[in-house]
């Protein structure tokens, strides 16, 4: 294994080989350079200024993007129609080499907040509404494998661009695969403000259920949000790392813009759509996890017979079904339920999988997969309207999405749950809970303090 400052001074030489064959005068557009890095990626580091990564322990794959080397944002109904515009010319005038033959090549994120009316009371620094955004240096691992991708906008002068990637990689290289963190001393978070506190949620749980039993809703998806503060500032590096132990088969996500940091540890993929193949996760129905084999084989039971659990996932799964419809040229039977079972709860979970219609892209099957039952409610558009009337607070980009883009315009989603926003040393969780009839206050309370549990317990080790 090359030592870090060795691979700077190798990939430093490398660029500036290839420097020459980039269309750097070219009118318009960008131009992406892939090298390959030694080796895999177990997490990315953390450096100051605007970044992202999505990291899955089970699958071995890492991306993140630092930097900006182009960006678009939206809000309102047609968000995710004006961010396609945007990508289809980015799409159409992006050169990539790949000098090392790594077979990877650049990507975007996209990610977006759950609904699309803008936040007037946002606080400064937080994540727009809806957000493209091409990173200026990329890290992307899999399958033993790992590249590094420099972009950048065009026209632009040699000099000037390999100035400012050869300063990225001088800050991002020699924090590769550095020696893990020795683990902190677990700290004691203070609990804050919870929205709403106990009393508000069974008024909220119970108005949802009269709307159920009139026949307004078949389902609503209802949250809390939850303040701790720690006692020093929170560390995203090794935030990430726990996460990434607790919860390997999740998806850690972690975005900052500015000031403020949106974490998540999501088990759910709204999609992952390979050229004409996608793939959904239908989540719905959940238990905790108890410490004893016994207890716990016998909560697994009881949820796959569970008929308010059944029926709570099975709007998901027909939800799901309904919507690949509009865009799919022949739609397999779901896979499932089966159990998905996390470190501190564990969900029905079915794949759905489709064989899509010829031109279908990320940002259209954003629109009709988002949101789903899961984190919304049945149908959409009420269950909807309900909740932004109902609900005494604004989600942001809980239960949002976010993932990769490709050059093509294909990729992969995950729902964001599990969330946190995180400023200093205060950290804002998110979790929710789907009503459905037969559905209990007390119970519903207690199923998101399992969810908060997931964020609270890595949070206090970092």
């Amino acid at each position: 294994m090359l030592a870090p400052l060795k691979t700077l001074e190798q990939i430093v030489a490398r660029l500036a080989e290839t420097m020459d064959s980039l269309p750097l005068a070219r009118s318009e557009g960008f131009v992406s350079l892939v090298l390959e890095l030694p080796q895999a990626l177990a997490i990315a580091p953390e450096i100051p200024g605007p970044q992202f990564q999505f990291a899955h322990n089970h699958r071995g794959e890492v991306r993140a993007g630092y930097g900006i080397a182009g960006e678009w944002t939206a809000q309102g109904e047609a968000r995710l129609q004006t961010l396609r515009t945007a990508a289809k010319r980015m799409s159409a005038h992006w050169e990539h080499l790949d000098p090392d033959e790594t077979g990877f090549s650049g990507f975007a994120m996209l990610g977006f907040a759950s609904s699309p009316v803008a936040d007037a009371t946002a606080e400064p620094g937080t994540l727009p509404n809806a957000l493209l955004w091409l990173p200026e240096l990329a890290l992307s691992s899999r399958a033993g494998q790992a590249a590094v991708i420099l972009s950048t906008a065009l026209p632009v002068g040699r000099e000037e661009v390999f100035a400012r990637w050869k300063a990225r990689l001088e800050e991002v290289i020699p924090r590769l695969n550095q020696p893990a963190l020795d683990p902190l001393t677990p700290a004691r978070l203070e609990q804050g403000s919870t929205e709403p506190d106990a009393a508000r949620w069974q008024d909220l749980v119970s108005s949802a259920l009269e709307q159920i039993e009139q026949a307004r809703l078949e389902k609503v998806v209802v949250c809390r949000r939850l303040r701790l503060n720690g006692h020093r500032r929170f560390d995203l590096t090794r935030l990430n790392a726990a996460l990434a132990y607790l919860f390997p088969s999740c998806q850690v996500v972690t975005i900052r813009r500015h000031a403020t940091s949106f974490v998540a540890a999501t088990p759910e993929r709204l999609f992952t759509q390979q050229r004409d193949r996608i793939e959904v996760d239908a989540i719905a129905g959940t238990v905790c996890r108890a410490a004893s084999a016994d207890r716990d084989a016998e909560l697994t039971s009881a949820l796959r017979t569970s008929r308010k659990n059944l029926h709570e996932h099975m709007v998901v799964v027909d939800a799901v079904t309904d919507a690949l419809s509009h865009c799919s040229r022949r739609i397999e039977p779901p896979d499932g339920p089966r159990v998905m079972q996390l470190n501190n709860a564990q969900h029905l979970w079915s794949l759905v999988r489709a064989e899509l219609d010829p031109g279908m892209d990320v940002f259209q099957l954003a629109e009709l997969l988002h949101p789903t039952p899961a984190t919304n409610g049945h149908p959409c558009e009420l269950a909807r309207a309900w909740l932004r009337g109902s609900e005494p607070i604004r989600r942001g980009w809980y239960t949002g999405a976010a993932g990769i883009i490709a050059p093509d315009l294909t990729g992969e989603l995950w729902v964001l749950l599990r969330c946190a926003e995180i400023h200093e040393s205060t950290a804002d969780l998110y979790a929710g809970a789907g009503i459905v009839a037969g559905s209990d206050p007390d119970s519903e309370w207690q199923e998101t303090e399992h969810k908060l549990a997931a964020m609270s317990t890595a949070l206090q080790f970092a």
